[in-house]
């Protein structure tokens, strides 16, 4: 029997599992639905700086994602492809590599509403123990290296958008990072030589030698098996032998927050009456499992970038420069939005040349609009049902239509117009100045329409103080009402961290271990 079985080898997963190893009296057993890979037989797409053939080629999607994962943006939009992680690192492996730290702020907020050891100041030396970040006041030696390319490697969008918002009177912030500040900024990325750094490169590796950690790659989870209210183990399918049952003193569920509700509700954890509805027999009433789904809606203004401008190396970084504010509207906190410069999109096949098209984005870094997971069948091999929601809290989309404005703003700038055969407003054919002027109702039609995620999903398994009937954990990461389990992922997360989420998990799984281990 394991000590603990840990379900998801993502950015929080593979950080606890390679901690609570640290512990040789505790045996440790690391599951993951994806691959099991070494960082030796990483292919180009995987090491390369650009991500965007590894997120949208579909042979890449078949081998490194959920394939068959769809997710509907917003109310006005079909389902589509929801790229998410399937593998050791999970999403760490497929995103774009961003090192951003939560907003100080928004761990204030979570303590405030009761998660104890959540402040700013509590993570602060989380954050600073996991990086390798050479910038005075930062962590070093840490398992993640910071990278900042430097401006000379920048690509046109990148220098366009420095200049534009420099003269539109944004400020320059040199560390996106700092506690403090906000304005133009170069984007820290998890990079070294020129490669990635995923959670399984940085945390699995140095760990694999330890004889009291088991990883199992191809390892499908269908639920966790409880016992007079204690979790005792997961019914999982393994590659070769099928359906097991495997006993557990402990289960923590690392799955995201997609898959990490998911199972909960297999298990029989969540709204009891939905439960009973699909023929599950229900083992705990918690009626917030898969509900406050949070995710960041992006808009752009689309560049078709001159021959000049274009790309032509396969490995060309699609970003590189942002510029985070704070809106001051709708009741958001300090950072509540970014604008992100794109060199590049759209897909392009392994070592094809990148996509002419570029744009500058913006998005809702605090999301007050809530979506839901739920099962779509008790089957595990049937991907569950993801409304987002997105831009359905009038304060995001008050937002959003202010960031259209910006945008406007931006790309009237010429730094900005000498990049470009013409720049429109998303797929429409529509400038950003006409954009900008439409009725408030034609302008939430076109946003509804046209807005996209940043695959930050966050919020399903939410945590609340420990006296606090509702929600789904609490501060130790617990599951409420079952004795030997816990969620350690974003699903956790009570409200927006107002940042890419990668940071925010593997702190996250930081956390929840050190708890554990001090138990």
């Amino acid at each position: 029997m394991h000590d603990v079985i840990v379900v998801g080898a993502g950015s929080a997963g593979a950080a606890l599992a390679a901690r609570l190893s640290t512990d040789p009296h505790r045996r440790v057993l690391l599951l993951e639905a994806g691959r099991d890979w070494r960082a030796a037989e990483a292919p180009q797409a995987v090491k390369s700086p650009n991500p965007i053939p590894l997120i949208h080629d579909p042979g890449m999607q078949q081998e490194w994602h959920w394939p068959k994962l769809l997710s509907r943006r917003t109310a006005a939009q079909p389902p589509k492809f929801y790229w998410r992680g399937r593998a050791l690192g999970g999403s760490s492996v497929i995103n774009g590599q961003i090192a951003i730290r939560g907003v100080p702020d928004a761990f204030d907020a979570w303590a405030e509403a009761g998660c104890e050891g959540w402040s700013a100041r509590a993570v602060a030396p989380v954050f600073d123990a996991i990086e390798d970040d050479p910038l005075p006041g930062h962590g070093r030696g840490g398992p993640l290296p910071v990278y900042r390319a430097p401006e000379a490697s920048w690509g046109p969008v990148d220098l366009a958008l420095k200049e534009a918002a420099l003269a539109c009177g944004y400020p320059w912030n040199p560390d996106l990072n700092a506690a403090e500040g906000e304005g133009v900024s170069c984007y820290p990325i998890n990079s070294r030589d020129g490669r990635r750094i995923s959670a399984n490169e940085a945390f699995l590796e140095p760990a694999r030698t330890r004889p009291n950690l088991e990883i199992r790659g191809e390892a499908l989870v269908d639920r966790v098996l409880v016992e007079d209210g204690r979790a005792t183990g997961v019914r999982v399918h393994l590659a070769g032998q099928g359906w097991v049952d495997l006993p557990a003193r402990e289960v923590v569920l690392s799955a995201g927050a997609i898959h990490s509700p998911a199972i909960l509700l297999r298990s029989g954890i969540g709204a009891g009456a939905a439960l009973q509805a699909m023929g599950i027999d229900v083992v705990r009433d918690l009626p917030e499992v898969g509900r406050n789904l949070m995710d960041h809606p992006i808009i752009r203004a689309s560049i078709d970038l001159r021959p000049d401008y274009a790309p032509t190396d396969p490995d060309t970084r699609h970003t590189n420069c942002c510029v985070t504010y704070s809106s001051g509207l709708g009741g958001a906190g300090r950072r509540d939005m970014i604008l992100v410069a794109f060199n590049h999109r759209g897909v392009a096949a392994p070592g094809a040349r990148p996509n002419p098209l570029g744009g500058i984005g913006a998005a809702v870094f605090e999301a007050f609009s809530r979506g839901t997971v739920t099962l779509a069948s008790p089957r595990p091999e049937d991907d569950p049902i993801v409304e987002e929601n997105m831009l359905s809290d009038p304060r995001d989309m008050l937002r959003m239509r202010d960031a259209v404005g910006r945008l406007a703003a931006l790309v009237a700038h010429p730094a900005a117009r000498r990049l470009a055969g013409r720049i429109v407003f998303g797929d429409t054919v529509l400038s950003l100045a006409e954009t900008a002027v439409l009725p408030e109702a034609a302008l939430d039609q076109l946003l509804l329409e046209q807005a996209g995620d940043i695959q930050h999903a966050a919020g399903t398994c939410k945590m609340t103080a420990y006296e606090e009937p509702r929600g789904v954990v609490d501060p130790d990461g617990r599951v409420k009402g079952i004795a030997g389990l816990r969620v350690a992922d974003a699903s956790i997360m009570p409200a927006d961290c107002r940042a890419n989420t990668h940071f925010t998990c593997v702190m996250i799984g930081e956390q929840v271990a050190a708890r554990m281990l001090a138990a």
